[in-house]
């Protein structure tokens, strides 16, 4: 089988390592520096759980280069995925998959109005990794999941055969039947912790050591929450003891990969984050007063970012 990373960042670049280093085909799609020190050097990875080295070879800033494909891991940032999704025709088969690992409650319904073969999987990354220097990939909390699943219907064959593969590759790997709900859950936490990292400048542990600013963070949880709950999506409660417990299992000194992009000066997933909270508020008639803060703080750094980007076919 022949797996194709779109979008080697953090995610991307970490779990298609896993994947290339046992054993499987896999091709690495990227652009600039990145990908010219790549063809060059490799792409390295350092981990928590240990360095991996990827050699040079199977790495190009077009999709169609590799052939073929069985599996895509989709990554790319989302306001680049239409575009990523468009590179997608020459390589897909009916039986394809298109597996969505990235931040937001809306990509896969982008990819899968774009593309006409293949089926679209949702999925979850949970990770903290993003790119050091050209050619490197840095992780840095501790932990690393996917959980993946069918947008419609219950896990199926092939579902399962592409966990077994993870697996295999020493990634943790959990199916889910419920698939949207999982990925709202990941939405509540990263359009607010991870945002707010951005907005604060502080990292996890800063924002856990200050009660005050800790409310903060869960109040704009709940404005999430209720918008799921207002759109049919039966999340639960929030639980504030087991949700600080599973921060602490991140390193303190986390921070999100939004806040990254801000201090690097790249274009921010604000609208895909807290853009969609404002405007989804505004639909079902949920106040989110929390999310408009960072939206309508952070919004002007995006667009300018995004402004004097080089116009490039997003990878």
């Amino acid at each position: 089988m022949k797996y194709i990373i779109l979008g080697t960042g953090g995610v991307g670049g970490f779990f298609g390592s896993r994947l290339a280093l046992a054993g499987n085909d896999v091709w690495f799609v990227s652009r600039g520096k990145h990908l010219e020190a790549m063809k060059r050097s490799g792409l390295r990875v350092r981990s928590t759980a240990g360095d991996l080295a990827i050699p040079p070879g199977k790495m190009t800033d077009r999709a169609a280069d590799s052939g073929a494909a069985d599996v895509v891991l989709f990554c790319v940032k989302s306001y680049d995925t239409e575009a990523a999704a468009k590179q997608l025709a020459p390589i897909l088969n009916d039986s394809s998959i298109v597996l969505c690992l990235q931040n937001g409650i809306d990509n896969e319904e982008k990819i899968r109005r774009i593309i006409t073969r293949g089926v679209v999987y949702g999925g979850v990354a949970y990770i903290s990794a993003r790119i050091t220097a050209p050619g490197e990939i840095t992780e840095t909390g501790g932990f690393q999941k996917i959980a993946l699943g069918p947008l419609d219907g219950p896990v199926d064959n092939r579902a399962r055969d592409l966990r077994d593969v993870f697996v295999r590759a020493g990634i943790r790997c959990d199916l889910s039947d419920v698939i949207l709900k999982d990925i709202w859950n990941k939405f509540v936490f990263i359009a607010s912790m991870g945002s707010f990292t951005a907005l604060s400048r502080l990292t996890q542990g800063e924002i856990i050591d200050s009660p005050q600013t800790l409310s903060l963070v869960f109040d704009a949880m709940r404005e999430v929450q209720q918008i799921a709950w207002k759109l049919g999506v039966r999340l639960e409660p929030l639980d504030e003891a087991v949700i600080t417990k599973g921060l602490k299992r991140f390193d303190s000194a986390t921070r999100s990969s939004m806040y990254y992009d801000l201090v690097n000066e790249k274009p921010l997933e604000v609208e895909a984050l807290n853009g969609t909270v404002v405007r989804l508020g505004q639909q079902v008639g949920v106040p989110t007063p929390i999310h408009r803060v960072i939206y309508t703080s952070l919004l002007p750094y995006h667009r300018k970012f995004l402004n004097s980007r080089s116009p490039q076919v997003p990878a």
